[in-house]
């Protein structure tokens, strides 16, 4: 069943990784490290997100970001065989007809364009369809999570961002985004967005994942959350794809099996190629860096959400839906579709209700 399942993972930070090569590596790392461990996991669309780390910023920010979208590229096109990049809909079903993965630009955090929003059309143009405009901390355009105490809303760039990046036809992700800034989101949106890694703060009270109310606010605008499979925030100790499970079923029958996806945020093989040994990190965030489910610290491990899922009784369609085809509508309909050209029924559909296993 995995086998035949379109599945789509909207966040692995893998291009940091790539990037700590030399730029003659790119390409070749990318091909040798990466893509068996996407095909062994039935990955179908794999979206990159470029991450600045804190040493990165500010000064060196933009041009960070501009490296990390080169690696991207060269990857693409050093490895054509195997991977598509894709900038809209019919990418994405071209990718998948040629038996391609397809592999979209994102940016975590935006850190490298300031408060300049005309440079989202800039990034856009080098292929970016997916961005989120916070990270912990402060930024520019709105505060992130680990600042939710500030109760801070979007600034005026960032409403601005919001209406830019729906003008360009880019989606606006939640993930990272401090409470406030979720709502004000939401506010103000006129297009579905996507929280690309986050799950349910009901299950477990931490500022990454996010409430019921934010749930139920991003599907009725038609958007996806896609839960994060990075243990310490599924659970205070109990480790287990058991955990995850929970939290899909949680999302699913809050914001409606038709709007629910995975974002699993591999961290364990990112974080041992880039962290010296001599600095190596043991929180993120005030929680333990270590901790993964176990089979689930890469790519590769992806079969097994399957075979739980289907351990606790999920109907197939609900499974095919969530790995990645609940993604994928959404994509079609939006990715890379300027707003003024947005057809009002696009990507539309009548929404399914979630039937818990054990009804």
């Amino acid at each position: 069943m995995h086998a035949r399942a379109y599945v789509a993972d909207t966040h692995n930070d893998l291009l940091c990784a790539v990037v700590a090569r030399p730029v003659d590596r790119w390409g070749s790392f990318f091909g040798e490290r990466w893509v068996p461990q996407l095909r062994a996991g039935g990955v179908d669309l794999q979206v990159l997100p470029v991450f600045i780390e804190d040493a990165y910023r500010p000064e060196g920010a933009l041009r960070r970001t501009l490296r990390m979208l080169e690696a991207g590229r060269r990857a693409a096109a050093e490895n054509a065989d195997a991977v598509r990049l894709c900038l809209d809909g019919a990418d994405l079903d071209a990718a998948a007809a040629s038996d391609r993965i397809g592999l979209v630009l994102a940016l975590e955090g935006a850190h490298g364009i300031g408060d300049d929003v005309e440079l989202l059309e800039t990034v856009h143009r080098l292929g970016v369809r997916v961005a989120s405009l916070a990270h912990f901390g402060r930024g520019a355009f709105a505060d992130g999570s680990g600042e939710d105490a500030a109760g801070s809303r979007l600034t005026l760039a960032g409403v601005r961002a919001v209406a830019e990046m729906e003008r360009l036809g880019m989606l606006f992700d939640v993930s990272h985004l401090g409470a406030a800034g979720v709502g004000h989101v939401l506010e103000v949106a006129s297009r579905p967005v996507i929280a690309t890694h986050s799950s349910a703060r009901a299950l477990f009270d931490h500022h990454r994942n996010l409430s019921d109310e934010q749930l139920r606010g991003i599907a009725a605008g038609g958007g996806v959350v896609c839960a994060n499979f990075y243990a310490p925030f599924l659970h205070a100790s109990d480790f287990s794809v058991n955990r995850l499970v929970d939290h899909l079923e949680h999302l699913a029958s809050v914001a409606g099996i038709d709007h629910v996806g995975i974002g699993p945020d591999f961290l364990k093989e990112v974080l041992a190629e880039t962290t010296p040994p001599c600095c190596e990190a043991t929180e993120v965030a005030g929680v333990a860096a270590d901790e993964y489910l176990p089979g689930l610290e890469g790519p590769a491990g992806l079969p097994l959400l399957t075979d739980a899922l289907l351990r606790r009784g999920w109907r197939e369609d609900d499974i095919l839906a969530v790995l990645g085809g609940n993604v994928r509508r959404l994509f079609r309909a939006e990715l890379g579709v300027p707003g003024a050209e947005l057809a009002a029924e696009s990507g539309r559909h009548r929404p399914r209700t979630f039937v818990p296993p054990d009804e």
